[in-house]
């Protein structure tokens, strides 16, 4: 197996894990996510008409069993041990990228590119090869998506 799809599969695995883990949370969405407004390279409006908290973002972050950034991105967090390497550093994200590219970005990167590793966390439709106990429900929900948003947007440096 190639390294590239066997770190897929590793990615799949955990991906499924997390999902399984915030199943409650999740649960009362429906099985079709709201249409979202996607201009060029961004989504500029709020998915939930209001700004994110940067700290509850940051804790998503860094969080290994909900987000999981922390498996492929690196950043800014010296307090946390092995950061992965697979994907661009965290560090100044809000200085490369506006809040709605970032949030394109989070939601679902394949937008811009077919061949990313980066999960749609915020996608339902179109998702193939999803335990059954899983359809219908994004790894994220509206709200975590904004706070992540919110946090990347702080890092500027």
């Amino acid at each position: 197996m190639r390294l590239g799809a066997a770190c897929a599969a590793l990615l799949t695995a955990a991906w499924c894990a997390t999902a399984a883990r915030s199943q409650g949370v999740q649960a009362a969405q429906q099985a079709s996510l709201p249409p979202l407004k996607i201009v060029g390279d961004a989504i500029a409006d709020s998915l939930t008409g209001h700004q994110g908290d940067p700290a509850r973002g940051r804790a998503i972050v860094l969080n290994r069993q909900v987000g999981l950034c922390l498996l492929c991105h690196s950043g800014p967090f010296p307090e946390e041990r092995f950061q992965g390497n697979m994907a661009p550093d965290l560090k100044g994200a809000g200085a490369r990228w506006s809040e709605g590219e970032l949030r394109l970005r989070m939601v679902d990167a394949r937008r811009l590119n077919p061949q990313t590793i980066m999960p749609p966390y915020y996608v339902v439709d179109g998702m193939n090869r999803v335990a059954p106990a899983f359809r219908g429900k994004p790894i994220l929900t509206a709200e975590q998506i904004e706070d992540v948003v919110a946090f990347l947007t702080t890092l500027r440096d």
